[in-house]
Formats: structure tokens, sequence, C-alpha cells
């Protein structure tokens, strides 16, 4: 078994990234949570991508936690429970968390298994598109444990308080068509990566700005005041009108052409990058394409994921 738990790729200004364990429907290990949160780190100073595909190789989207390679890691409790002092999550919650904190949309492509720890990825992401016949489920319940992986923020942020109740106390699995109606995906297709690739590249050819803007108001507002909220839309509407990226939507629109966008510069933050965060430019439009894997120590391909 190959020890790339995640492989990234960049194509068009669009990060494509997969849980890479398939014989195990993509089971979280240790090896897993880790790569998965290089990689969204690595995504959150990417100046040159513009949107991210989050999917699954092989049968499953993620089958969740594999409580047997769990069992053989003899920290593994600590590992996913330390809380950096400067960050709101720990390890468990921070391998849903990041994709909220890359800058660019993030779509999950769901298909066979999205359960326990992998229902909390996607829901991580701001799209989900999956097919009629995945099979969803919070599952935690069945190991008399309670959603811990930032469900307690993204579960109730789609659906009612007591829908969320029912699928947490009873941890029934449902499927696609379902999950639509609760309001948990956002479209059923019967292919959620050739779905979800196009949107990426639509939502790409976009300004990279007004894009990144509208996710950080969009995510922010529903936890702000009415005051704060219109401030916020004030603020980052400022900062874009007259800019150069917005200038060229409204040339390439009356000009009737496709746009040209810069990206925006690295961040100049001090938030550490990641070892393997070598930064790809893309400053041309739709023309650079990268490809690596994120490697983690390899884990004994042991015990199975939560069942189907």
């Amino acid at each position: 078994m190959s020890n790339e738990r995640v492989t990234l790729s960049v194509d068009g200004h669009v990060a494509h990234v997969r849980l890479n364990r398939p014989d195990k429907r993509n089971g979280l290990d240790p090896a897993l949570f880790q790569a998965l949160v290089e990689v969204g780190r690595r995504l959150r100073t990417e100046p040159g991508v513009r949107a991210v595909v989050l999917a699954g190789e092989g049968p499953a989207f993620c089958a969740g936690l594999d409580f047997q390679a769990f069992l053989q890691t003899p920290n593994a409790k600590e590992l996913l429970l330390e809380r950096p002092a400067d960050r709101p999550a720990n390890l468990a919650q921070e391998v849903a968390w990041i994709w909220r904190e890359v800058p660019v949309p993030v779509i999950a492509a769901i298909h066979g298994a999205c359960f326990g720890g992998g229902l909390q990825i996607a829901l991580g992401a701001d799209l989900r598109l999956c097919t009629p016949d995945a099979k969803l489920c919070v599952m935690e319940i069945e190991y008399g444990l309670v959603p811990d992986m930032s469900g307690s923020v993204t579960l109730l942020e789609l659906l009612p308080l007591d829908v969320a109740k029912e699928l947490t106390f009873t941890g029934r699995v449902f499927d696609g068509n379902e999950a639509k109606q609760l309001g948990l995906v956002t479209r059923v297709v019967d292919d959620p990566l050739a779905a979800a690739t196009e949107l990426a590249r639509a939502i790409a050819a976009r300004s990279p700005d007004a894009i990144r803007g509208s996710k950080a108001l969009l995510d922010r507002a529903p936890r702000l005041s009415v005051r704060e909220a219109f401030a916020l839309e004030s603020e980052l509407q400022v900062a874009l009108l007259g800019s150069p990226n917005q200038v060229e939507a409204v040339m390439a629109r009356l000009q009737k052409r496709a746009a040209i966008f810069r990206d925006p510069p690295p961040p100049t933050s001090s938030t550490p990058a990641s070892p393997a965060s070598a930064t790809p430019t893309s400053s041309t439009p739709a023309t650079t394409t990268t490809s690596e894997a994120v490697s983690a120590p390899a884990t004994p391909p042991v015990g199975e994921t939560d069942p189907s």
C-alpha cells in the first residue's frame, strides 16, 4: 500500500486534492489526518489557486475513522486532541475546518460512503456535489461518541437543530437524494467529480479578488451583528472598487472577451509554511500545471473503516 495518503495537483488554477487510501475506502488513520492538514495549510497560502476540488480515490469519499489503525497508535488520543495555543482547532477538528480557512472555494465531490469524520470533512467544504446513491451518516453515536471534527459548527450551519439532533442521535444512513432534501449537499449529480471540476473551472475564470472577498463575506457575516455585517460588506467592496482585477472584469464584459486576471501576491502573514509548501506560481491565465503527492509515514494496512 502506498504511503501517499493525499495527492495534490494544480491545473489551470484549480487544485485537485484526493484522499488516497482507496483499499480502506479512505478511512482516516493518523497519517491521513496529518497529510490532509498539511495540504490544507499549503493551499491557504497558494496565490495561484482559485478553487479546490476535494474528492476520494476508489469506491468512497471517506468511510470515517479507521479505529483499528488508531488502536495501534500509542499516542493517538494526544495526537488528535492537541490544540496549539494560537489555533481554535485540534488536529481532529482542523482536518475538516482547514477547508474553511482556505481563502478560495472548496468543492467536495462525494461518492460511495461518506460517514462520520468523512462527512465532517465534506461539511468543511463550501459546496458539496453528491451522487444519488452515495451513503452519508453522522456515525459517531455508533461508537458512543459525539461529532468532534468541527461538526458542532458546520452541521448546524446547514440543518435545523431538530434535524441535526435526529441524525446525530440515531446515526442512521441516508442517501444523496435525502441529503439534498435536508440541505446537506448543494447538488445531486451522476458524476460529482466531473461536475465539481467544471464548477471549479467556472469559478477560477472569475476575479480571484472578488471570489476571495465573497467567501470571506459569506463565511463571516452570519456570526456578526447587522451593523458589523454591513461594515464588512463595505470594507471588502471598497478594497475591490477600482482595483486592477475589478477594472479588468468590467472591461472584459464590455469588450465581450475572456478576462485575464492577476493572482494575488503571496501572503505576508507569519503563518508557518508546511514542509512541502514550495509555492508554484500561476500568474498566467490557466496554463500552469503542477503535480505532487503529500506523503506521511506509512501505517500498517490493518483494521476496517466504518461499515457501509
